[in-house]
């Protein structure tokens, strides 16, 4: 049985690199509008503003590739997942003519260590 520490560990874990996919996408000139939007369908890790796009984007950490490399990890139930939250966001916020895309930030490495690597996939899946 999981203890409460390793659950609270992950998400502190997942929101450093979160953060760090945010500042990687705002070096890139997108504006971060919410970090983890939850709704009932699920959680978008980061929503941006691409000029006059919004931007879903999912965040995956790996330390190194024995679990595989972290872009496989958005399999296809996770982009329905995705899908559906993204829907919600859109309505919520009243934004049903704006064009969107769904983006997957990987980043493998330990933290501090140089040869991290960051992977960048625009537009990587549909809805």
């Amino acid at each position: 049985m999981r203890n409460i520490y390793d659950k609270r560990n992950k998400r502190q874990t997942g929101a450093y690199y979160e953060r760090e996919a945010g500042e990687y996408l705002e070096r890139l000139g997108y504006k971060i509008l919410e970090y983890n939007y939850r709704c009932r369908s699920g959680e978008i890790d980061i929503v941006a503003r691409d000029n006059g796009c919004i931007v879903f984007c999912e965040v995956k950490y790996r330390t190194d590739e024995r679990r595989g490399d972290p872009l496989e990890a958005v399999d296809e139930r996770k982009q329905k997942r995705l899908f559906r939250c993204a829907m919600h966001y859109l309505s919520e916020h009243r934004l049903g003519d704006v064009p969107c895309r769904f983006d997957v930030v990987g980043i493998t490495g330990e933290t501090g260590m140089k040869n991290r690597e960051v992977t960048y996939i625009k537009n990587a899946f549909t809805g």
